[in-house]
């Protein structure tokens, strides 16, 4: 059993992850900001299903865009439990309309609900297990930071390409802490996630209205008629969910360091695989090869 944490579990990935780690058999904590305002409900269904299923699903304060927030989430859970094993960064955030159309200001925020948030994160919990001299980081990142990418979501594309590129090194700096790194890749899911139906539009509604009455009228439902028409339709979203499973049971040291589930198939698996096998090789040129596995120094690993 191990304790974990995982941030953006409200819904979507996040809620079906949270719920599948627990009935796994772990103790999860579930993530997610204004628990007693716009998320109150989500807190009493989260409470229903630990009840229903028997199993240790809590659900707790967490806002990724506070630091004050984060530093006290995650001393509760240690102060809980004297250790946290797995912290999964999952919250995140998707805009769509014509890039010109947002402002810098919306563009900062975007990258701090789906980049800055991790560092929060990682500030809070990474102390503890390095302490541990253990412990295990899941990012949940996007196949749009490498495969196909059709217009429409730049900012959203661009923050989860940060993402993923901070993911990527962060892995080398915490190999010698014992502490390993699987990144998540989902591909589009256009059903059973809130991403489409919450996403963010630009806030210069003038300036996406010359796109809508320009050459680039109904674009818009053509992106999202494209996206649809390339996902099966026997594509679940929770094979995410059950792909964490897999990694935070599997042995230590014997965790990937990227799974991919695109239903899409969009590419990103062969781009993801050049790149990081580009960067390994890089690291064993340099003579820090032993950064691409994580150090044992636990017995309880």
């Amino acid at each position: 059993m191990k304790v974990i944490v995982i941030t953006g579990a409200s819904s979507g990935f996040g809620a079906l992850t949270a719920r599948a780690l627990a009935k796994a058999g772990h103790t999860v904590y579930a993530g997610m900001r204004d628990t007693t305002g716009r998320n109150a409900r989500q807190v009493e269904e989260a409470k229903k299903f630990a009840k229903d299923s028997k199993v240790d699903l809590r659900t707790i304060e967490f806002d990724v865009a506070s630091q004050a927030s984060v530093d006290a989430a995650i001393q509760m859970i240690v102060g809980e439990n004297k250790r946290l094993d797995v912290v999964i960064h999952n919250a995140g955030h998707m805009v769509f309309g014509p890039a010109e159309a947002f402002t810098p200001e919306q563009l900062a925020e975007l990258y701090d609900v789906n980049v800055l948030s991790t560092q929060r994160v990682n500030r809070a919990a990474l102390p503890q297990l390095r302490k541990q001299k253990k412990g295990l980081v899941i990012w949940v990142s996007s196949s749009s930071s490498a495969g196909g990418t059709p217009p429409y979501l730049a900012p959203y594309f661009a923050a989860k390409a940060g993402m993923d590129a901070l993911a990527v090194v962060y892995a080398r700096e915490l190999t010698r802490w014992g502490i390993e790194t699987s990144i998540i890749v989902p591909g589009a899911f256009t059903g059973g996630t809130n991403h489409f139906a919450h996403a963010g539009t630009p806030a210069d509604k003038a300036r996406a209205a010359e796109y809508e009455a320009g050459p680039y009228a109904g674009f818009a439902d053509q992106v999202l008629k494209g996206f649809t028409s390339i996902v099966p339709p026997d594509a679940d979203v929770s094979a995410v969910a059950d792909a964490i499973v897999k990694v935070v049971d599997a042995p230590f040291g014997k965790r990937p360091f990227r799974v991919h589930i695109d239903p899409t198939q969009d590419g990103a698996e062969v781009v993801n695989m050049v790149s990081d096998r580009v960067r390994a090789e890089l690291l064993r040129r340099i003579g820090l090869g032993d950064l691409l596995v994580p150090r044992a120094l636990s017995s309880s690993n």
